[in-house]
């Protein structure tokens, strides 16, 4: 099977201020990050020969990027695929482009929740999917973080306190980046005494509801030789789907299997055998400060059971290791569903480029993305590894 690796370059892409973007519609949305992105790439809309729009509610189809754009006649599928939206919008473009269909592609990802009245309590079931209770995600990982203190043995003070600096560390990396909702720096006792949404899980440990968009254009790398020297390439892909819903006995709710799954497959594309010394950064999906921990160890950057230890070390700080969520991740950059995933790579491509300002790494030669999206128990995965030219 031919991998992606090192077949499909970015030559430009664009990012809005995420927030509460009263002053701006989804159209709006999307045309500040294309626009963006073209004058990133030093093109025009009109070369763009094919384009994938992700979105959970914005719009039903993709008619409203080719409106935005004036993208007329050029064929744009509207890709929804939970909170993986964004990534799988970049994944298809991306084989579109390596498997010779098209020489350069549009991908944007967008969403305006702010205007819908989601509250981030509820995900709309799909028909047939009432196998899988009508659970609000804060309660979802509220229960993988009561089984993961469980099963390690973690008081519960100690857990919450290591939680507590996952959202410290990432309101940090937030209040570095102008376009980040929230860019106010928070301290670990801020956090554990929030208030309550469900427990062990407060106001700081969960991410906010936002809008914004971002867009990326693909193309080939040779072609990409003649747009800018500072291309950005992709090195590998994976996507994987549970299939099992919460319904199972063999299932202990501290592990994430379809992130180890499309983690294995990305580094196996790309040629990763040792995540924590081959990776410089990671963007990874702190929906909840939970998740987070977990992450680190389904995707080979902590042992299992020992996450919290990384933490207490600044493993993962913008000085650690390898730092993660460097632009203030979910939490503090914040997620609006359909554009999130293309926001984290456009935090790893500036990054790659030593053009992430304040944030900038000393080292930053690779990049991972990750995507989480569904419930416990039933997820679909996207992990994108990103390298330098």
């Amino acid at each position: 099977m031919n991998g992606i690796k090192d077949r499909v370059a970015i030559i430009g892409m664009g990012c809005t201020k995420f927030g509460e973007r009263w002053d701006a519609s989804a159209a709006d949305l999307m045309i500040e990050a294309a626009y963006e992105a073209f004058d990133d790439a030093q093109l025009d809309p009109k070369d763009i020969q094919a384009a994938w729009l992700g979105t959970v509610s914005s719009f039903r189809t993709g008619q409203p990027l080719a409106e935005a754009l004036k993208l007329d006649y050029i064929p744009i599928t509207r890709v929804e695929n939970a909170c993986a939206t964004a990534t799988d919008a970049f994944r298809n473009a991306c084989y579109a482009v390596a498997a010779g269909i098209y020489d350069i592609a549009l991908a944007v990802g967008v969403e305006k929740l702010k205007d819908s009245g989601f509250s981030g309590l509820a995900i709309p079931e799909s028909p047939g999917a009432d196998v899988n209770p009508p659970t609000p995600p804060p309660a979802q990982f509220a229960m993988a973080a009561t089984r993961y203190f469980h099963q390690y043995g973690i008081p519960y003070e100690d857990g919450k306190r290591t939680l507590a600096q996952i959202a410290q560390k990432n309101h940090h990396n937030g209040s570095l980046n102008p376009r980040a909702h929230f860019q106010r720096e928070i301290s670990v006792d801020q956090v554990v005494d929030a208030p309550m949404i469900a427990w062990p899980l407060g106001l700081f440990d969960c991410c906010g509801v936002s809008d914004g968009g971002a867009a990326a254009i693909i193309t080939t790398p040779e072609i990409a030789k003649s747009f800018r020297q500072d291309y950005i390439l992709v090195k590998g892909l994976g996507l994987s789907v549970g299939a099992f819903g919460m319904i199972r006995d063999d299932w202990d709710f501290t592990h994430f299997p379809e992130s180890v799954h499309a983690s294995q497959s990305a580094y196996q594309e790309a040629g990763i055998s040792d995540p924590l010394q081959d990776i410089d950064l990671a963007m990874v999906h702190d929906c909840f400060t939970i998740t987070e921990l977990i992450i680190y160890e389904d995707l080979g950057f902590s042992s299992r059971g020992n996450a919290s230890r990384d933490v207490e070390q600044g493993t993962f700080s913008l000085e650690g290791d390898l730092p993660v969520n460097t632009d203030g991740g979910l939490k503090c950059f914040g997620h609006p569903i359909g554009a999130s995933g293309i926001r984290m790579i456009y935090e790893v491509y500036k990054q790659l480029q030593g053009k992430a300002e304040r944030r900038q790494l000393q080292k930053a030669d690779i990049g991972l993305t990750h995507n989480l999206g569904g419930r416990p128990g039933s997820f679909t995965c996207s992990v994108g590894i990103f390298g330098r030219a």
